[in-house]
């Protein structure tokens, strides 16, 4: 069944490509052909990695909605039985409600036109436009295709492709650096570990930003940093993104939600790999956000008009 619906993804990227390049529909913009087909690859080359079983002494699976709850206060628990039964589709069917819920509200509590003009501005700002663009006409055009329905529509479809694509690519890292340290994990179960290990953090913030949003008038959100979440606990509120870029970009790593996302992953690459110690998985999690943030400074370098 994977099989199947990995390759009719990759037909309808293929399709996308198509009907962008032959009837010049814009809307339908290439870099989403592009990694529709990516997404489409993916589901195909996963069906073929076979699913590990749970032998003889395996616990019974426990269901998709004890898993999902139980990540929350009883990660240990959760993580134990996933070890022997690596589903992750629950959870991450979970990421991607809560995550278009809040994109959708944002969007449309902001307003599509007011998003897009600003973006617009900070690309025109952040000197990315051609010379021979007119920085008018570039920024009217923006504004244009965001009330497309067909755009809407694609940005929803984006996000989903976007957070298989980061689940994917964060469980490569876990199965690497579970290896490095010397103990054993396969792919699913590193898959699992990336969708429940994010499940909790995702679920209240977006709650949070839920209600922030509604909570305050719509004037005084800012559209950029508005739809990276309302919410705040974290360091970067002592610097101004505008004068200290880079010590913004440190303190917003640094938050109770970022510790607790931790402390679930880290429970979770504990109990599902075979011979890893709390003190490796402590180490890989830190490490791992050492990249992360390494990777937000140099973005900040390449794109300070967007921080700011």
């Amino acid at each position: 069944m994977r099989r199947i619906v990995g390759i009719v993804i990759l037909a309808i990227g293929v399709l996308l490509l198509v009907v962008h390049y032959a009837l010049k529909m814009q809307d339908i913009g290439v870099v989403f052909g592009i990694v529709t087909i990516v997404v489409g690859g993916a589901i195909l080359g996963l069906s073929f990695i076979p699913q590990p079983e749970p032998g003889a002494d395996a616990p019974p699976p426990l269901a998709p909605a004890d898993r999902i709850t139980g990540v929350f206060y009883e990660p240990d628990r959760v993580f134990k039985n996933l070890r022997y039964y690596p589903r992750w589709l629950a959870a991450f069917l979970v990421l991607v409600f809560f995550s278009l819920v809040f994109q959708v509200a944002f969007t449309q509590r902001v307003t599509p036109e007011r998003i897009a003009a600003e973006t617009a501005d900070r690309v025109i700002e952040g000197g990315f436009l051609p010379n021979n663009v007119n920085p008018e006409d570039f920024k009217r055009v923006q504004i244009e295709q965001a009330k497309s329905p067909v755009v809407r529509i694609t940005g929803a479809v984006s996000l989903i492709e976007w957070t298989l694509i980061g689940m994917l690519f964060l469980a490569g890292l876990y199965m690497l650096c579970v290896l490095a340290f010397g103990g054993r994990i396969n792919f699913w179960q590193a898959l699992t570990v990336a969708t429940y290990g994010t499940l909790p953090q995702v679920v209240i913030m977006s709650l949070l930003n839920l209600i922030l949003l509604y909570a305050k008038s719509a004037e005084d959100i800012d559209a950029l940093k508005g739809a990276r979440g309302l919410a705040r606990a974290d360091l970067g509120l002592l610097f101004s993104p505008a004068d200290h870029p880079q010590l913004f970009v440190i303190g917003s790593a640094i938050s109770i939600f970022s510790l607790y996302g931790w402390w679930v992953t880290v429970t979770g690459l504990h109990h599902v790999s075979t011979k890893l110690s709390k003190g490796s998985a402590w180490t890989i999690a830190f490490i791992l956000w050492l990249l992360g943030l390494t990777l937000g400074l140099v973005l900040s370098l390449i794109f300070p008009s967007f921080i700011k």
